[in-house]
C-alpha cells in the first residue's frame, strides 16, 4: 500500500493514523448478502444518509460481495473527485450492465482512454457557443409547455410536475442536441420518454441485484426493458443518419454545427479523435437519460420551494418580469440575466440534489479520508450530508437563494459550491451544466411570467416524499394554475447582485 503522494485524500495526512477498511464501523450484515437484504432502493440515498449520522463520515457497506466504503465529508469527496481518471473512475459494473442490457457505453461510464477520447468530443458539442445558437428550438419547446399549461390552467386541471416535466425536458433536448422535433409536450405518442423511463430504473435495480437473474432467467419487465432498448436504440440510429444526411446536403454544418448532435459527429470524424459513431450513440443515450431525469426532477422540486417561499417565489417574479417578461421575445441575454433564479436553482440542488449518491471506484491502493482503501475498492461519495450542516451554511434547512448571489459574505458563494458540488467537480464535472441552467431559467421565467400559481403539493397534502431511480425526484407533486401573473408593486423590480461563473 502507497501512503505517499496518496496519503494527501485524507485532508489529516498521518500515515501512523489510517485506519483499515475492516476496523470501520457500519451496518450490521449477513453473511454471504452483507447488507443487500437491508437497502431499499428507492430510499437508499436516506439509508446511507442515516447511517452516516451514526457511524460517522466514512462506514463499510457489503453489497454481496462487493465492498464499500461510504464517505460523507465534503472535503474527501471533493479530493477524489479531482482525483478522477488518475486515481479514480466510474465503477466498472455498471458500464457491464449497461453492455449486458444492450446499450452502448457513454461519457458517464466510460473510463480511461475510452473517456478521455469521447470528453474530448462532447465538450465540443456543449460549447457554450453552440449551446446559445440552440437556443430558438429551446424557445419553442418553452411556448408549447406554456400553451399546455395554459390549457390546464382554463381548465382548472391539477398538472402531473414531473410528467410535464420530463415532456419538456426530452423534448429540449431532443431539439437542442439532436435537431428532431420530439414533440411529447402536444401529443400523446410520448414514445421516447415512455420507453426512456424504463432504461434508468432497470439500470439501477440491476447494479444492486444480489443475483444476475437476467443471465438466467427472463422475466415479462426483462422482455419489456429490451422491447424499450431496441426502440430508444431504433430512434437513436435515426437521430445519427438524418444528422449525416443533413451535413451531407449542408456542407457548412461541418464548421458551423446547428446542434449538439452534429458537433459530436464533426469531432468524431476528424482523423484523429479515436471514437466512431458508436461512442456518439452511446453519448447520444447519456444525453436523453440524464438531460431528461436530472434538469425534470431539479425542476419539479424548485417549484415546490417557490410555492412554499413567498417572498422568494415574488422576487423571482419580479427578476423576471424585470428582464424576461414576455416569452416570445426572451433571448440568450435576457435568460442570462436570470440570476436570482438562477440562484434558487442552485439552493435547490442543495438542498435536494438529484445525485444524492456519487460513487467512483479506486484504480490502485490508496487512502481516502484517512482509510487505506485496496485496488478495486467502491467508493460512495453522500453528496448532502455536509450541504446540511450548520457548521457548513447559517440555517441549512432553510431555502436562502441569497446564500448563492454575489452580495453574500466574502467567500461564501465558493464555499457553497466547494460544499454542494451540485454538478460535481474536477475533471469529469457534468459537461452539460450550462444548458441544464439555461433549460431551468426558461421554464421558470415562462411559469412566473405567464401565470399564478395556486398550489403545488401532492394529492394526500403531505411533505412530497424522495424517490431514487438513479436520480431523485418527488412522488407525485401537482400543481394548479391561473392565468395571468401577479402585477408587480410600485418599485418592486429587482437589480440582483451578480451570480459568480458556475465551476469548471
Amino acid at each position: 500500500m502507497d501512503l505517499g503522494t496518496d496519503a494527501a485524500l485524507t485532508p489529516d495526512s498521518d500515515a501512523s493514523a489510517v485506519r483499515r477498511y475492516a476496523d470501520l464501523p457500519g451496518p450490521l450484515r449477513l453473511p454471504f448478502v452483507g447488507n443487500l437484504l437491508q437497502i431499499e432502493p428507492g430510499r437508499m440515498h436516506r439509508q446511507l444518509e442515516a447511517w452516516a449520522a451514526r457511524y460517522g463520515p466514512a462506514f463499510q457497506l457489503r453489497l454481496g460481495r462487493r465492498k464499500v466504503l461510504v464517505v460523507a465529508d465534503h472535503a474527501t469527496i471533493g479530493t477524489m473527485l479531482k482525483e478522477r481518471p488518475d486515481r479514480f473512475d466510474r465503477p466498472v459494473y455498471s458500464a457491464l450492465v449497461l453492455r449486458e442490457m444492450g446499450l452502448e457505453v457513454g461519457l458517464f461510464s466510460a473510463n480511461g482512454d475510452v473517456w478521455r477520447r469521447q470528453r474530448r468530443m462532447v465538450m465540443a458539442g456543449f460549447a457554450p457557443g453552440h449551446v446559445k445558437a440552440y437556443f430558438p428550438a429551446l424557445l419553442r419547446v418553452a411556448q408549447r409547455l406554456q400553451r399546455r399549461w395554459q390549457r390546464a390552467a382554463d381548465q382548472q386541471a391539477f398538472i402531473d410536475l414531473q410528467a410535464d416535466l420530463m415532456r419538456f425536458t426530452v423534448d429540449a433536448i431532443a431539439g437542442l442536441a439532436f435537431g428532431s422535433d420530439v414533440n411529447t409536450l402536444e401529443s400523446d405518442e410520448d414514445v421516447i420518454q415512455r420507453h426512456l423511463n424504463k432504461i434508468f430504473p432497470a439500470l439501477f435495480k440491476r447494479v444492486l441485484a444480489p443475483v444476475r437473474w437476467w443471465r438466467y432467467v427472463r422475466l415479462p419487465s426483462d422482455r419489456a426493458l429490451e422491447r424499450s432498448v431496441r426502440a430508444v436504440k431504433v430512434a437513436i440510429e435515426g437521430f445519427i443518419a438524418q444528422a449525416r444526411e443533413r451535413i451531407r446536403q449542408e456542407p457548412d454544418r461541418r464548421v458551423h454545427p446547428k446542434n449538439l448532435l452534429e458537433a459530436m459527429i464533426n469531432a468524431a470524424d476528424e482523423g484523429d479523435s479515436g471514437v466512431d459513431d458508436r461512442d456518439v450513440a452511446g453519448n447520444v443515450l447519456v444525453m436523453l437519460l440524464a438531460g431528461e431525469d436530472t434538469t425534470a426532477n431539479t425542476l419539479v422540486w424548485m417549484i415546490h420551494y417557490l410555492h412554499t417561499n413567498p417572498e422568494v417565489e415574488r422576487r423571482a417574479r419580479a427578476e423576471v418580469m424585470q428582464f424576461a417578461p414576455e416569452l416570445g421575445s426572451y433571448t440568450t441575454e435576457a435568460i442570462g440575466a436570470l440570476e436570482y433564479v438562477e440562484a434558487c436553482a442552485f439552493e435547490t440542488m442543495r438542498l435536494k440534489p438529484v445525485a444524492p449518491m456519487l460513487p467512483v471506484q479506486a484504480i490502485r491502493d490508496t487512502v481516502v479520508g484517512g482509510v487505506a482503501v485496496p485496488a478495486g475498492t467502491m467508493i460512495t461519495g453522500l453528496m448532502r450530508r455536509d450541504a446540511l450542516d450548520a457548521a457548513h451554511f447559517d440555517e441549512p434547512l432553510a431555502f436562502r437563494p441569497e446564500r448563492w448571489l454575489g452580495g453574500a459574505p466574502i467567500g461564501a458563494v465558493t464555499s457553497a459550491k466547494r460544499i454542494s458540488m451540485p454538478f460535481g467537480a474536477g475533471p469529469r464535472i457534468c459537461p452539460g451544466r450550462y444548458l441544464a441552467l439555461m433549460e431551468i431559467k426558461m421554464a421558470i421565467a415562462t411559469l412566473l411570467s405567464t401565470f399564478e400559481i395556486e398550489s403545488v403539493g401532492s394529492a394526500d397534502g403531505n411533505e412530497p416524499r424522495e424517490h431514487l431511480a438513479f436520480s431523485m425526484g418527488p412522488v407525485g407533486l401537482r400543481m394548479r394554475l391561473k392565468r395571468g401573473a401577479t402585477p408587480l408593486a410600485t418599485g418592486s423590480p429587482i437589480s440582483a447582485p451578480g451570480l459568480p461563473v458556475t465551476d469548471g
